[in-house]
């Protein structure tokens, strides 16, 4: 049960975190830069709070369900990426569309990846 209070606050935090950032007006060219940069950071996260977890198995309860399932979940959603990307080929932006997804999807991966990566320096405790 504390698990799912855990999870709980951790997606409060996050979605809040995620709408705070949605206010900002910088959308250049109709691009949707926020959520871009928002699921950038999520991905980025996500990587470290694997990475720590991996290195560190005693994170994997409270610390991972606030974090990982959580705040994650709650800050950068898939579902605000493909409502964006859906408006933007319904409205015919198909070039924007397809530079959105594709950097979306790329970033993203190499953010997990760059969190990984920071992940281990941290619990190795070289940064």
């Amino acid at each position: 049960m504390i698990k799912l209070v855990y999870i709980a606050l951790g997606g409060a935090v996050g979605a809040v975190l995620r709408y705070a950032l949605s206010l900002i007006p910088f959308k250049p060219l109709g691009f949707p830069v926020m959520t871009f940069v928002t699921n950038i950071l999520g991905s980025i996260l996500i990587g470290i709070v694997i990475g720590l977890v991996i290195a560190r198995p005693s994170l994997e309860g409270e610390f991972d369900s606030f974090f990982r399932i959580g705040f994650c979940g709650g800050f950068a959603t898939f579902s605000t990426f493909s409502l964006e990307l859906f408006q933007l080929l319904a409205e015919r932006e198909y070039v924007v569309g397809g530079v959105y997804a594709t950097m979306s999807i790329a970033c993203c991966i190499m953010g997990v990846a760059l969190g990984e990566f920071l992940a281990d320096k941290i619990a190795r405790g070289m940064m």
